[in-house]
């Protein structure tokens, strides 16, 4: 049954990718070059920060925190931008803006203040970005090849995330000059790559959807659940170092995060038609018990356990985070670029309170001597939260304009009784299970 399943997926992925034309490959080149220039730099910024520039912990903790913000809101910014100057010229304006900022970095190898100028500028730039790249790879593709498209791109761009820190780690302090000046190399041409892109096929910049701005109403649970699977998965993202560091090495954490890493780029692509037919409800509560088992795995501390706890979290995300995305899709009549840009900006609330709250967390358990327990208690809030969202189901989403009948059946319709058009389900049908984007990150 796995096996079929799996050859299953790999023939829908071996089918999208192949109907692919030359732009939609140069993206997908473009979603591993990326985040790997991105990735030589940003993750070594604290200590390039502290101990190249001399700047005290707390102050980098809040330029971090402010560049992660920008990052993460932006995307709303960033979507209302490609529905007003196309995707093609949002998406080169963001690789300027980007290129301009790791040339900033170039400058800013003895002056903090231009060195935070030049890495919000870098924040900046991928804000405005991503929606526009993840909309123009889906523009005008059949409903049944973008899961797997999305997963692709996903797939490379944590390839990127993952080569990127083992090219530069040596080069961040001996020679932060020639770092900074080959990625701002790599992004000049990504960025000159970008601008002979045509535009998207039947896109009409300036023509406005119906409904309200940025601001405006959104797909409540895929936004919310979005921002909740956020929240939770941060907490690993945001302390595993510390603990594993602690429990094991810093090396074995490398090889922690490098599991992470190859499980989505292997695994997510060819799940992705298995988690489009999925059924919402299912898959939430699917990638929600995934996060609860791989936390709860943590708290044992040995590093078998850290090895099959990050698996098991990586597990839970995969489904979670592309489902959220298709879902959204699905239930707006935006544009894609907007629907991106938001459920980004719900990435980064959740991500900020798991910094927030997490943080006042785990120092709980530290100061308590058993950091065991953080775990436990994050596993808990995976369980304990979710079953919220089932209030969002009730009260139906908001949506930006008129709605149309949705073909897929898995996730809501007369085929699933949890569908409020099942003939066993009472009451009306609201108005978000008739719309029509994408069927079931």
């Amino acid at each position: 049954m796995a096996d079929r399943a799996a050859r299953a997926g790999g023939g829908h992925l071996r089918t999208a990718l192949g109907s692919l034309g030359g732009p939609s490959r140069f993206l997908l080149l473009s979603s591993f070059l990326i985040p790997l220039g991105s990735f030589m730099v940003l993750p070594f910024m604290s200590v390039f920060l502290h101990e190249r520039l001399d700047m005290g912990l707390g102050t980098v903790g809040v330029v971090l925190a402010a560049a992660s913000l920008v990052q993460f809101s932006g995307g709303v910014l960033g979507g209302a931008l490609a529905d007003r100057i196309g995707l093609r010229r949002t998406m080169v304006a963001a690789l300027v803006i980007r290129t301009a900022g790791f040339a900033g970095l170039l400058l800013a190898l003895h002056r903090p203040s231009l060195a935070v100028a030049a890495l919000l500028l870098t924040c900046c730039g991928a804000a405005l970005y991503l929606p526009a790249n993840k909309a123009y790879l889906v523009h005008g593709v059949p409903d049944e090849h973008r899961p797997a498209l999305l997963s692709a791109g996903n797939a490379a761009l944590n390839a990127g995330m993952a080569v990127g820190p083992l090219v530069a780690g040596p080069f961040v302090l001996s020679a932060p000059g020639a770092l900074f000046l080959a990625v701002t190399a790599l992004f000049a041409l990504v960025t000159a790559g970008h601008a002979r892109l045509p535009p998207a096929a039947g896109e009409r910049p300036g023509a406005a959807d119906a409904g309200p701005g940025p601001g405006g109403a959104v797909a409540v649970l895929p936004f919310a659940a979005n921002a909740l699977a956020f929240y939770l998965y941060f907490h690993f993202q945001h302390y595993l170092a510390v603990y594993a560091v602690e429990r094991a090495s810093s090396a074995f954490y490398s090889v922690v995060l490098l599991l992470c890493f190859a499980l989505v780029i292997v695994v997510q692509p060819l799940a992705s038609d298995a988690i489009r037919r999925m059924p919402y409800p299912r898959a939430l509560a699917t990638g929600f018990f995934g996060l609860a088992a791989g936390m709860a795995v943590l708290a044992v501390g040995s590093r078998p356990a850290l090895l099959v706890g990050g698996a098991l979290i990586t597990l839970g995300d995969i489904v979670l985070f592309l489902k959220n995305d298709l879902e959204a899709l699905r239930r707006s009549t935006r544009s894609e670029a907007v629907v991106f840009g938001r459920q980004r900006l719900a990435a980064g609330l959740g991500a900020c309170a798991s910094g927030v709250l997490g943080g006042q967390l785990y120092g709980l358990t530290e100061r308590g001597g058993d950091t065991g327990l953080f775990w436990l208690l994050a596993a808990a809030q995976c369980l304990v939260l979710p079953p919220a969202l089932l209030a969002l189901r009730g009260a139906g989403d908001v949506h930006d304009g008129p709605v149309g009948h949705d073909s897929d059946h898995s996730a809501v319709g007369p085929d699933n009784p949890d569908s409020p058009d099942s003939p066993d389900a009472k009451g009306t049908t609201s108005a978000h299970d008739t719309d029509r984007r994408v069927p079931g990150r």
